[in-house]
């Protein structure tokens, strides 16, 4: 059976943002996650993800978190972390939870 997407998810609210101090899952920049089970029994995972600004000097230190948590997970065999910019983020992505941690309402 392969891994579940909110198991994934929760591995990458790991990921902490350096600049805002809060984790990637609440703000907003997971776009897709796809799982696929291979024939050994692991799950290959592909994130797409983006970053909150097209510049964001955060950005390899961000990619390299989150394949190294994700990884880490039991039965995960593959990950690939792709960077997508479209569509552009916005905060209207992020979850109530980082909304309230930036003081954003």
């Amino acid at each position: 059976m392969p891994i579940a997407e909110d198991t994934v998810r929760e591995a990458l609210k790991q990921v902490i943002d350096p600049e805002l101090f809060v984790n990637i899952v609440d703000l907003g920049l997971i776009y897709e996650i796809k799982i696929a089970e291979t024939e050994g029994g692991k799950s290959n995972v592909d994130v797409e993800m983006t970053m909150t600004s097209p510049a964001c000097p955060a950005g390899p230190q961000l990619l390299g978190q989150s394949k190294e948590f994700v990884s880490r997970l039991e039965d995960v065999g593959e990950v690939d972390i792709k960077l997508v910019m479209t569509p552009p983020w916005t905060p209207d992505r992020m979850s109530e939870d980082a909304r309230d941690q930036l003081g954003i309402f």
